[in-house]
């Protein structure tokens, strides 16, 4: 377990406007009348946060869970640090508020937890395999995250402890085999990306053979991505491009497309330099978690 003084407060990477995203998921549950909120009223109330499930979990998505609550007039008292690892059952937080106002939070806060806290334990998972078998690179996740909900599962990725790759198609320039056959051929879309995209973003180039990843070296991109290559064959093309280009340009290797738990200890070696896989986040298992309401003490 990390202590509090030296644990990264991930929360601070959060943009100004995530909070309205907190109210858009109020409101998306909550369009009209509370029906159920009428019947509870608004006497004051304890409920508890329970992780449960039958796997060890990491916890992830503190910010998100406050701001539920915060906006609906709640309190939370946390139990455990983001990041930290939990045996289920664990009383993770107690929040307290007006019954109605815990009910009108739950299901809200409980879906977001479960998601992010479910991203955080894949990516954990694979990070701890791949560190296992010796690898020394960075593990990323893709940009094939949920439309609306991004912002959540890439910070669910960092709290799990791996690179959450490039968040969107602004954050650096990635030219996959459809820009490539659009724009003619590898070298020319690299002089067109580089004319606008300047000096300050990386250029990364899907390829799927040696010849192309030399025609992306010799054209100036940052990152190769050596796509669905495999085994022997990965490690030979890596081995005689970095022989060919020793002292002459600098760049970095990735490899992606279909890397599971399954064949990971063959995808996972150190001529590669980033291993980026959607597994972490697409079709992950959910953390289980429920908010339960504590019976008041003179009933």
């Amino acid at each position: 377990m990390t202590s509090a003084s030296t644990r990264d407060h991930f929360e601070h990477l959060l943009p100004p406007s995530w909070r309205t995203q907190v109210s858009a998921w109020l409101a998306e549950d909550t369009p009209s009348f509370d029906y159920g909120g009428f019947v509870v009223g608004e006497a004051p109330r304890e409920a508890f946060l329970l992780g449960k499930g039958k796997q060890t979990a990491v916890l992830a998505g503190k910010p998100f869970f406050d701001e539920v609550f915060t906006q609906l007039g709640c309190e939370v008292e946390w139990h455990m640090e983001e990041g930290d690892t939990f045996e289920p059952v664990k009383h993770v937080a107690t929040v307290r508020g007006k019954a109605r106002h815990l009910l009108l939070g739950e299901r809200v806060a409980l879906n977001m937890l479960a998601r992010c806290s479910g991203v955080a334990t894949k990516s954990k998972q694979i990070k701890d395999q791949a560190r296992g078998y010796g690898y020394k690179g960075i593990i990323a996740g893709t940009r094939k995250t949920t439309p609306g909900f991004r912002l959540v599962e890439k910070y669910g990725m960092l709290v799990g402890g791996i690179d959450a790759h490039r968040h969107d198609l602004s954050s650096m320039i990635m030219l996959k085999d459809n820009h490539i056959w659009s724009s003619g051929s590898i070298t020319t879309a690299i002089k067109q990306a580089r004319k606008v995209g300047g000096f300050s973003l990386l250029l990364e180039v899907e390829v799927g053979s040696e010849q192309e990843a030399n025609e992306a070296i010799d054209a100036g991109a940052d990152i190769i991505m050596l796509d669905n290559m495999e085994g022997d064959q990965l490690v030979d093309v890596a081995h005689r491009l970095r022989d060919k280009w020793y002292g002459k340009r600098k760049f970095l290797f990735e490899s992606s497309g279909n890397i599971t738990e399954n064949n990971l200890q063959e995808r996972a070696i150190n001529e590669i330099d980033i291993l980026s896989t959607s597994v972490v986040h697409q079709s992950v298992q959910h953390i289980d978690f429920s908010l339960k309401i504590q019976k008041p003490k003179d009933v």
